[in-house]
């Protein structure tokens, strides 16, 4: 049987949390991207989706709203453990080892809930959240101590730096990421206008642009 702190248990929600809670999160987010309209914006690989550097690394909007909000409220302990990647490196797979070895005294091959759910859900990321899922704070979940991130290492929360918590790093071959990257974007289905084609990407990629880019900065940090 999965522990409470895997499944979330239903309950009636407070109205008055409700609306608490979605104005700290507008608040937050507004103060945000206020601050990043003032960051240098570059053409990104789709036509509505500009790349922004900040602390030497190109951003996606939502992305960054997620770093600085991660920078200001993420507290790691020492018995946290971090995976940290660059997209399209092999993260899945690293979350679904992790969280099995972690584990593994407490789930058999038959009740392990990675069968029927995705590794996301069990170690989640300390910026993606907050844009994407702004009705889950996985910072309020003090039984969890699993949790990964793209965010480059000199960005990373303060806390996880002083906390001295475990982290594990994975990293692939950069053509490969690139092909993998472009092909996961490519079939993203979204209102921000096709994506530039393979060659000018590709460009783009070796000159640093692209989120969470410079790759090479990023595997080096």
């Amino acid at each position: 049987m999965e522990s409470e702190t895997l499944i979330a248990v239903a309950t009636v929600p407070n109205h008055e949390e409700t609306k608490t809670e979605s104005t700290e999160f507008e608040k937050n987010q507004q103060r945000y991207q206020a601050l990043i309209s003032t960051f240098p914006h570059e053409k990104g690989w789709r036509e509505k989706e500009p790349l922004i550097e900040y602390g030497g690394y190109w951003w996606l909007q939502p992305l960054l709203e997620g770093c600085i909000h991660a920078q200001e409220f993420f507290q790691a302990r020492p018995s946290d453990f971090l995976i940290c990647s660059y997209p399209k490196t092999g993260t899945t797979w690293l979350k679904a080892l992790t969280f099995a070895i972690a584990n593994r005294s407490r789930f058999d091959d038959s009740s392990n809930p990675l069968l029927k759910r995705n590794p996301h859900e069990f170690v989640p990321y300390i910026e993606i959240d907050f844009p994407f899922f702004p009705d889950v704070d996985v910072f309020k979940d003090k039984g969890n101590t699993l949790f990964s991130t793209h965010v480059p290492y000199e960005l990373l929360p303060e806390s996880v730096v002083k906390s001295c918590c475990k982290m594990v790093y994975i990293w692939r071959e950069p053509k490969d990421t690139f092909i993998s990257m472009w092909t996961f974007i490519h079939k993203e289905r979204t209102d921000l206008g096709p994506v530039s084609n393979l060659e000018e990407s590709f460009d783009m990629y070796c000159r640093g642009l692209c989120a969470y880019g410079p790759y090479l900065d990023h595997v080096l940090a």
